[in-house]
């Protein structure tokens, strides 16, 4: 068992009640999560410890680095270093681990390769763009203590590429003028952080125009009629991965200090209403699969299934966060 958890079990118990709060005891990152949560701030670096040598996260890293250098592409879906780096920063993997950096090097690798560049196209004056790839590798690496000079070209690329309603967009149909969901919450989170660590005003600018693509509709409703954008947008999951839905979106904006916006209101009301009689949250579905590594999209992490009265420990983590930080419970 986690030792931090009983630095917290009795706090949360409130919010947890009954047998729900045991599927927290013996997962690291969940404890951990929920220690941030209760306490209201950043504890102790010992705190992340053991999230290093838990089974999940072993998980991860032996799937994309099983010899300490990675076999797999960055990009595949779910084990490229790409995607388990940003799953890690996630979790609150401890910073400064130099055993991640061939995964780092192999993704600005690629990212930053002329033969990567040549997919970005600029039409119509906008840059095409699939910026949550860019998004992820910047919050991962600020996140994980491992940012670089690397990590700044990325942050350079995303300020210089965002439209002018504030977000990104890799749609290449000429006429397309408005950015996407699912390519702009990533560098919003990566744009964010960028500007806590480097207390850059521009940054800082760039990420609050972002966050306004959402806050205008808040965050899952169209602006000509206000229904919803998309059913899988209000459906919970964990991880999202480069998908949207309204708790990712509202865990955004409780990273970048917004929750407090009126306009988060209408989501923090339909995440709410999602809670079940054991204190927890759903996930409605998933964006991997298990026990088929030879399948796109295969994860060697089970983050909990689906369930409509089941709570996915996951799920809860991060509604609970959102919900504690607006001051619903």
């Amino acid at each position: 068992m986690d030792p931090h958890w009983t630095s917290v079990k009795d706090q949360v118990k409130e919010m947890l009640p009954g047998t729900a709060i045991a599927h927290f005891k013996q997962e690291p990152a969940l404890s951990y999560k929920l220690h941030v949560l209760v306490q209201g701030l950043e504890p102790a670096k010992s705190a992340r410890e053991p999230i290093r040598n838990s089974d999940l996260v072993r998980s991860l890293i032996s799937a994309c680095l099983p010899a300490g250098e990675p076999v797999h592409h960055p990009y595949k879906k779910w084990v490229g270093g790409h995607w388990v780096l940003s799953l890690l920063a996630d979790l609150g993997y401890p910073p400064g681990d130099s055993q991640l950096m061939p995964l780092v090097n192999q993704a600005f690798d690629w990212i930053l390769s002329p033969e990567h560049a040549r997919h970005i196209r600029v039409i119509n004056g906008r840059t095409r763009r699939c910026a949550s790839q860019e998004g992820n590798l910047v919050f991962s690496t600020l996140s994980l203590g491992l940012a670089d000079e690397r990590t700044d070209q990325l942050i350079s690329r995303l300020v210089k590429w965002q439209w002018n309603d504030g977000g990104w967009n890799c749609d290449k149909r000429p006429d397309v003028c408005i950015s996407s969901f699912m390519e702009s919450l990533i560098p919003l989170r990566a744009l964010s952080l960028a500007a806590k660590k480097t207390a850059d005003d521009h940054i800082r600018d760039c990420s609050l125009m972002a966050a306004d693509i959402f806050l205008k509709r808040s965050l899952f409703r169209r602006l000509g009629d206000g229904m919803v954008m998309d059913d899988h947008f209000i459906r919970l999951h964990y991880p999202c991965y480069w998908h949207y839905d309204i708790l990712f979106g509202l865990k955004v904006m409780m990273e970048a200090g917004l929750l407090d916006d009126p306009r988060c209101q209408p989501a923090l009301d339909l995440l709410e209403s999602r809670r079940l009689e054991d204190g927890g949250f759903p996930a409605d579905e998933t964006y991997y699969h298990l026990n088929r590594p030879n399948v796109s999209n295969f994860s060697p992490v089970n983050w909990g299934g689906v369930s409509k009265r089941k709570m996915n420990p996951f799920v809860t983590a991060d509604a609970l966060a959102v919900l504690q930080a607006s001051g619903r419970i």
